[in-house]
């Protein structure tokens, strides 16, 4: 629907951008180093270090293989504790908002959501 499309992006225009900084630099490094998120993943331990830095409370992701995950989470966790930074809560919209009020999204198992 090209209209709610059209209110979305006027919603996500109101948000800051965050920018990366070599503050966050350091933090992803290690966050990789630990192995709590591989290599290649790369972009997912940059989004958990800039939020950190930023002090974002919940970034959102539909990414529940290196992000949204509570077993990399908790990895994540240990890194963010030792490295003096602060871990965000990441989660799903869905989680966010208390259940799944998105009829028809795929959550991250990839079965649809259900209310």
């Amino acid at each position: 629907d090209p209209e709610k499309t059209r209110r979305r992006m006027e919603i996500i225009d109101m948000f800051p951008v965050l920018k990366v900084t070599e503050e966050a630099e350091m933090p992803a490094k290690a966050v990789l180093g630990s192995g709590a998120i591989p290599p290649r993943a790369v972009r997912d331990a940059a989004h958990i270090t800039v939020a950190a830095i930023h002090d974002v409370d919940y970034p959102l992701t539909w990414n529940c293989t290196h992000l949204a995950n509570a077993q990399v989470i908790r990895r994540v966790s240990v890194v963010c504790n030792r490295e003096g930074f602060h871990m965000p809560t990441i989660c799903t919209p869905e989680e966010l908002m208390g259940g799944a009020r998105y009829v028809g999204r795929s959550n991250c198992s990839g079965s649809e959501a259900r209310t």
